[in-house]
């Protein structure tokens, strides 16, 4: 709508330019605002709640909304984790998460009055978004970078190998060798390998070992091909004192878009950190700011209250 968008630029106006980083930062992620009550308001429908009571399923009734934010710098380290949210759109109950996150990007990358516009732009997101319709939408906004995490279940490739001798009938191999995130006989040695470093709340310091794999490739859809949208595929492991891994799992990041190559291992993992923040922001938007208490049978009044 054309009032979010004026929004979205009166917003921009008290943005402060990153200073620490190179590049503003920004993430999308969904919130569920249950309605159980509310038979009469269109367009409810299964949306995530959690459940403290083992066995339950982890559901509610009412409404999604995807929230896309701007991630302010931490002048000191101890400061509190916060975002500055700039668009709250309702997820309709034949949309996807992933349908609407990427329209709202190109709301922000394509709007020439916006900071993002014309700027290094690193978008981060959970695994949700890791989706091929996701990416390959998104991958097409030269000046952003997305850094998501990736299900640990995956399969993916390296680039194909150039076909020796006469070539022969038909279209060249699009994908090469398995990558299989599972399967570690299927790795080859990184091409880049970076260390940085973990402080916890508690004061305990970890070291952080990341490995990256440059020019991987996913496979697409039939109308989305993913041949020529290569990424960096990084895995990133806490390790104690003695090299013990802290976590039973490495986290995998898929870092695409055509500047990918101007971010650092470093730059890159430390960005994903930052994803968290956001759901602190919804936590205290429902615990003080009454986001999910709003009762109203108009979907309208719901949508507006979102965005106040």
């Amino acid at each position: 709508a054309a009032w979010s968008q004026e929004l979205i630029r009166l917003k921009a106006r008290y943005l402060a330019e990153p200073q620490q980083r190179r590049f503003w930062l920004l993430g999308t992620d969904a919130v569920s605002i249950p309605r159980p009550f509310s038979p009469t308001l269109q367009d409810r429908t299964f949306v995530y709640q959690p459940n403290t009571v083992r066995g339950n399923k982890p559901i509610a009734i009412g409404h999604q909304y995807s929230v896309t934010a701007t991630y302010p710098e931490k002048l000191v380290e101890d400061d509190p984790p916060w975002v500055v949210p700039l668009q709250a759109r309702r997820i309709r109950s034949d949309e996807k998460a992933t349908t609407v996150g990427a329209e709202q990007l190109e709301v922000l990358m394509t709007d020439p009055s916006l900071p993002f516009h014309a700027a290094l732009s690193v978008h981060v997101a959970d695994s949700t978004y890791s989706a091929v319709r996701f990416l390959g939408k998104t991958e097409e906004h030269k000046n952003l970078v997305n850094v998501v995490r990736s299900r640990g279940n995956r399969v993916f490739h390296r680039q194909p190998l150039p076909v020796k001798g006469k070539r022969k009938r038909g279209r060249p191999p699009w994908y090469g060798k398995r990558f299989d995130l599972k399967d570690p006989s299927t790795w080859d040695e990184p091409d880049r390998v970076e260390e940085t470093s973990l402080t916890t709340r508690k004061g305990r310091t970890y070291r952080v070992e990341l490995e990256a794999w440059d020019d991987m490739l996913m496979r697409g859809k039939k109308d989305l091909p993913m041949h020529q949208k290569p990424f960096t595929l990084i895995r990133a492991r806490v390790l104690a004192e003695e090299g013990r891994p802290v976590f039973k799992r490495p986290l995998w990041l898929i870092v695409m878009g055509e500047r990918r190559q101007e971010l650092s291992l470093v730059e890159a993992w430390e960005a994903y950190a930052r994803r968290y923040d956001v759901e602190h922001f919804f936590r205290f938007g429902k615990q003080r700011l009454l986001v999910a208490a709003y009762q109203t049978p108009k979907v309208e009044h719901e949508e507006n209250w979102l965005e106040i």
